[in-house]
């Protein structure tokens, strides 16, 4: 049990690395697909905390957390990419700053709740 739970968390961390990296390169410059970035429903996060997370894991108010804060994340991820849309790219490149503040909270939250299920 043990081992699925800390190879599932682990997948969760690296899908939350993914959505940083492409926000990144989109911020950057690239055509990164914006769909992904900019809906929380979309991200491969997303599909395992409604699907997966919160249906399992709903009992942990940590869960509960990780959710709003997944898509408070998403929100200013589509504030950064309309900024770099609207050719102001320095100014989106300085709001990862943010991006990164929020996204150490969600690794936080994913390795407490990873924790308190290997207590139950």
């Amino acid at each position: 049990m043990s081992d699925d739970l800390k190879q599932e968390f682990d997948a969760a961390r690296i899908r939350h690395m993914l959505f940083k990296s492409k926000l990144r390169s989109f911020l950057y410059g690239s055509d990164t697909a914006e769909g992904p970035i900019r809906d929380p429903e979309q991200c491969a996060m997303g599909h395992w905390i409604t699907q997966h997370a919160l249906p399992a894991y709903g009992h942990l108010p940590e869960t509960h957390a990780l959710d709003q804060l997944h898509r408070r994340i998403h929100i200013e991820g589509g504030r950064l990419m309309d900024l770099r849309l609207a050719g102001q790219s320095d100014t989106a490149i300085a709001g990862l700053a943010k991006i990164n503040k929020m996204a150490a909270e969600i690794v936080a939250l994913l390795n407490t709740m990873e924790t308190r299920l290997r207590a139950e």
